[in-house]
């Protein structure tokens, strides 16, 4: 078997994020990762938060990763890892019988990632299947009101274009792709990293 994934800024970035979203999660029930990479998140997460139910996503090419996590760190509120589409039956929990809907979502370093139409696509399906008064979090780094907030985030973004990556996003441009989601916090991380609370109107 393949050496287990390893991310040094999972490893420290987790705690500091952690911190938050205890109080954002506090009274969530069900939540889903978007993107859970290498699964360092979601084993400390879940751990941290045996209040609610972790649902760990990505593409196939990461499931075995973060099943060796999972594996390695169990929990019972800790859920394996599936393909999320955007299809309206892909946004419910598998934790039982009756599938809740997810009302807490949360997704690290992907909006830069993905390019423009994916993160559009994503937002607007967030705004779509959170329930009211749902909770996104979403961490990673971010322009603001056109600006970046670092000469290495503004060189870093150009190197995701050149890469064929969809580069920073703007705080504003993903606003105006969800406008049934309302920031109710932007909070400064680490690294020149944030971590945007979003709830659902």
């Amino acid at each position: 078997m393949d050496p287990k994934p390893f991310s040094q800024a999972c490893e420290n970035n987790k705690e500091p994020i952690l911190s938050h979203l205890k109080k954002a999660f506090a009274n969530v029930a069900h939540v889903l990762e978007v993107g859970s990479g290498t699964g360092q998140h979601a084993v400390y997460f879940a751990s941290a938060m045996q209040h609610l139910h972790w649902h760990c996503s990505d593409l196939e090419d990461y499931h075995q990763g973060i099943n060796q996590w999972i594996d390695d760190f169990p929990s019972k509120n800790l859920h394996r890892p599936f393909t999320l589409k955007l299809a309206r039956d892909e946004w419910k929990s598998t934790s039982s019988t009756s599938g809740e809907m997810f009302d807490g979502i949360y997704s690290a370093n992907t909006a830069h990632i993905m390019l423009k139409h994916e993160i559009k696509a994503l937002m607007a399906s967030v705004a779509y299947h959170l329930p009211k008064n749902g909770v996104f979090c979403q961490y990673g780094p971010f322009i603001v009101d056109g600006k970046f907030t670092s000469d290495s985030n503004a060189e870093f973004h150009e190197s995701l274009i050149s890469a064929g990556r969809g580069g920073y996003r703007d705080i504003s441009e993903l606003a105006a792709w969800a406008p049934e989601l309302v920031l109710t916090q932007r909070i400064d991380m680490p690294a020149n990293n944030m971590l945007l609370i979003w709830q659902r109107k």
